[in-house]
């Protein structure tokens, strides 16, 4: 039997070491285990973000790009230090020093292997520093520690010398030598993850991740008590909680099911850091350093339920399929052999192969695999001297996780009817029994997860292994959550509007105007156009053209109302972007003066007469769709929109022969987008191929900005937006850019308002059924949209029962909101649900003879 140190290891991630806030969370957790007796080892990472900024600053072509770098890693560390009170040190300012001489001397030629892990090491040294510093600051006996001296890396036969140095490994033994060495040193050790020595005593590094394993190989080689991992996620869930709010908190595992999620796509441990601590029998504990107090999960050899179960669902997005064919390969001696040392050959890792008489189909994972364009071109002529080969993807495995699958696969039977109208690639048990995978398009990987979480885990009682749901973890008092929004500012108006009715649309022309002041605001960008399919209500209208919107239209019912409403609109002010229409609505458009955009190289093509001697806008697909449901995403070959970039030479050849002038160029990823570098790509790729047209002066790059619907949620940064677009104007200056948000500007000035009409228990499932439902807001049916849900009757009354929110349309999906935190509630209060001002009333029915919701602006 294992006999444990007196040595806890705890291990905090970047996210977890960037600010004074999580700094005094960490410094109230170490003077905890310390009042325990305990002697502490804190490994801890580079900043978040750092690693990538030091990768940028090796990559940096020009003087001016690597000053710019620097600059930004210095002011990173000098802002926390100065946060943290406790100024710069002389070895910090020395790590400065020595990146600034190392990237100078970067002129002269490519920087080697063994130059790159060191710069790369710097993160984690400069991290520490400022770390170890700050726990001295607060009155604890602390020392750091270079970790450089306390890991070693081994020598792996056949590793390529740039996998020694950039992706090496250790022994994790018991090291009583190590255990005497800090056996004279402070109490609490300070080191970092990530970095090591060879035998010669250059610096490696142990890989992406690799701070998870340095503090594991660390806990083994001083056989302690636990290795304690603090993230930004309170331990492992039954599916990613920031799409899933559902996801069950996994209180206890044992090291192979843990292993297992962490392998299949969470990210919230990584793979490695477990066999060391599963051969030594080191507990694991997985906490959030934000939310010290949250119980978290621990992962041991007593954890986990050894009863049949799926524990989680895990997805892996960006998986590529090779397809191996050949009626030959049926009892042919050695073809896997010759097969799989071929992708040896080339560096390629195999992950999940399924086999039949002819056919071998093989995934590669990215995680594991570089998998450029050139590098799957040299493995696929390689392998076409065996057989025939056809690469598939981009894919997602989906992966049901859990003990002992095979005793369960009778009970799975509706969660494979999921799969029913899905494009099956490959199928996979694992020989360990462990999880049962399924390979699909990789825009059906979402859906997939939230369908088989909803019918496999969400319902479960909640016992040793499933804990709370996500967002019982993280609900909130109301009135934490409302502090800052208009519907509790004006919660009596509200309720007034249901007085004489069961349900309405309510918006609010304040934030819809501040919304439009917002973007209106940004120099970079020209001109903002409404896409007012999202709301087409006049008051909406009318409040977004008097702050200086612009409309886009998507129907000639749509350039109807705008023109209706506001009778003295300059014609060609009104861009008109219609998707399938028919001949005569393009000719009426162009008759009337709109601006029109095509979409299509089959009207030109076939219409030429339409267009001749006009200026049409193009809108382009950029093979590349974003968002946050594949319903949303409006780029790629499964998306029905825009011209494809490689057709886009016959569409200029067709616009010359109808004397058409192409003056714009336009693009939309997709929806729910908060990343800004989806438009500056987007405006990059635009002016490019603007200069395929002579008359081109606008680039339109669409809308899709996101909008935050949980707590926590980050908005989209507007001012980044702008400067990203402030790049690319000042390099094509020719070109105005422009943009077309739709939920952006309405979605948080809406929402919808119901009575609550029953109340009903079924077993442990309590249902709240409201007066209207997917007839007026049919997102959450549709695309799986999160709203929140709040008791507006008993706004500020604490959260006490967990409730689907449902409507009474006879359809099972009619539920605005799964596994709900709200009040006590009772018949006749009144429910809001959020961010409904965009896609909810203009995408409303009368199904069921029911009339949706009527619409009130205030």
């Amino acid at each position: 039997m294992r006999s444990p140190s007196s040595w806890i290891v705890l291990k905090f991630g970047g996210t977890s070491v960037s600010s004074l806030a999580n700094w005094r969370n960490i410094a109230h957790v170490v003077t905890q285990r310390r009042a325990s007796g305990a002697r502490l080892l804190v490994v801890h990472s580079a900043l978040s973000g750092m690693t990538d900024r030091l990768e940028e600053l090796l990559d940096s072509a020009r003087a001016h790009e690597r000053e710019r770098a620097l600059a930004a890693i210095e002011a990173r560390h000098r802002e926390l230090a100065e946060a943290l009170a406790i100024g710069t040190s002389a070895e910090l300012e020395r790590e400065f020093a020595e990146l600034r001489a190392i990237t100078a001397r970067s002129h002269e030629g490519a920087l080697g292997d063994r130059t790159r892990a060191r710069v790369l090491a710097s993160g984690e040294l400069m991290a520490t520093d400022l770390g170890a510093r700050y726990l001295g600051s607060v009155g604890l006996e602390v020392e750091w520690a270079d970790a450089r001296t306390l890991l070693r890396a081994i020598e792996r036969p056949g590793a390529s010398a740039k996998a020694a140095l950039l992706s090496a490994t250790c022994s994790f033994l018991p090291e009583p030598e190590l255990e005497a060495h800090l056996a004279p040193r402070a109490a609490v050790i300070v080191t970092q993850g990530f970095i090591a020595s060879d035998h010669l005593g250059n610096t490696v590094l142990l890989g992406r991740g690799g701070s998870d394993t340095s503090a594991a190989y660390l806990a083994a080689k001083l056989r302690a008590q636990r290795l304690e991992i603090w993230t930004d996620v309170p331990g492992m869930f039954s599916a990613n909680p920031r799409s899933t709010p559902t996801a069950r908190l996994l209180r206890a595992l044992d090291y192979d099911e843990a292993q297992e999620i962490a392998s299949n796509g969470a990210k919230v441990l990584h793979p490695r850091c477990i066999l060391p601590v599963r051969q030594s029998r080191i507990p694991l504990h997985i906490y959030a350093t934000q939310t010290p107090d949250l119980e978290g999960t621990i992962v041991s050899h007593e954890g986990g339920d050894a009863a049949a179960q799926v524990k989680a669902i895990c997805i892996r997005k960006g998986i590529t399929l090779v397809a191996l064919d050949s009626p030959g390969m049926w009892h042919q001696v050695g073809f896997l052999a010759d097969a799989f040392q071929i992708f040896k050959g080339h560096g390629m890792s195999v992950d999940l192969v399924s086999t039949s008489e002819s056919n071998v189909t093989i995934s590669l994972d990215p995680a594991a695999n570089t998998l450029d364009g050139a590098l799957l071109a040299a493995l696929v002529a390689d392998l076409e001297r065996l057989c025939r080969v056809q690469v598939i993807g981009p894919c997602a495995s989906v992966s049901l996780v859990g003990r002992n699958i095979r005793a369960i696969l009778h009970r799975l039977g509706d969660a494979f009817e999921l799969f029913a109208e899905q494009k099956i690639y490959l199928v996979t048990q694992a020989a360990n029994d462990l999880n049962f995978t399924f390979v699909v398009d990789e825009n059906q990987g979402e859906r997939l997860v939230e369908e088989l979480h909803e019918l496999l885990i969400r319902p479960v009682r909640g016992g040793r292994v499933l804990g709370p749901t996500w967002e019982q973890l993280f609900a909130r008092p109301a009135a934490s959550r409302a502090a800052r929004v208009w519907w509790r500012e004006k919660r009596s108006a509200l309720l007034g509007v249901l007085a004489a009715a069961d349900a309405a649309y309510v918006y609010d022309c304040d934030t819809i105007r501040s919304a439009a002041r917002a973007l209106r605001a940004l120099p970079s960008v020209a001109r903002v156009l409404y896409s007012m399919k999202a709301n087409a209500h006049p008051q909406v209208l009318a409040a977004l053209r008097a702050a200086g919107i612009e409309m886009e239209c998507v129907s000639r019912g749509e350039v109807e109302r705008v023109v209706d409403l506001f009778p003295d609109i300059e014609r060609a002010r009104i861009l008109y972007t219609p998707n399938f229409a028919a001949r005569a609505e393009y000719a009426w458009a162009l008759g009337e003066g709109v601006r029109v955009t095509v979409d299509n190289t089959f009207a030109l093509e076939s219409w030429p007469e339409l267009f001749c001697d006009r200026e049409v806008f193009v809108r382009i697909d950029t093979g590349a769709g974003r968002g946050h449901h594949q319903h949303v995403r409006t780029a790629g070959v499964n998306s029905k929109f825009g011209v494809p970039v490689a057709d886009l030479d016959d569409f200029a050849r067709h616009a010359r022969h109808a004397q058409a002038r192409i003056i714009g160029l336009h693009a939309h990823a997709g929806s729910g987008i908060f990343n800004v570098s989806n438009w500056r790509e987007t405006a990059e790729l635009l002016a490019q191929l603007a200069q395929r047209f002579p008359t081109a002066r606008v680039i339109d790059v669409g809308g899709g900005f996101g909008v935050p619907e949980r707590e926590g949620e980050e908005a989209v940064d507007l001012q980044r937006l702008d400067a990203a677009l402030a790049g690319v104007h000042a390099r094509h200056r020719q070109l105005e850019i422009w943009i077309e948000p739709g939920r952006y500007l309405v979605a948080a000035a809406g929402v919808l308002l119901a009575r609550v009409t029953q109340l009903k228990m079924k077993g442990d499932v309590r249902y709240v059924g409201i007066a209207t439902g997917m007839n007026s807001l049919i997102r959450p049916a549709l695309y799986g949209a999160y709203h929140e849900i709040v008791n507006l009757t008993r706004l500020d009354d604490p959260a006490a029962e967990l409730v689907n929110v449902v409507g009474p349309i006879c359809e099972s999906a009619d539920i605005l909101g799964h596994d709900r935190l709200l009040p006590a509630t009772s018949e006749g209060d009144v429910l809001l649900v959020a961010n409904a001002g965009a896609y909810g009333q203009v995408m409303s029915s009368r199904y069921n003879l029911r009339e949706p919701a009527p619409e009130v602006c205030i």
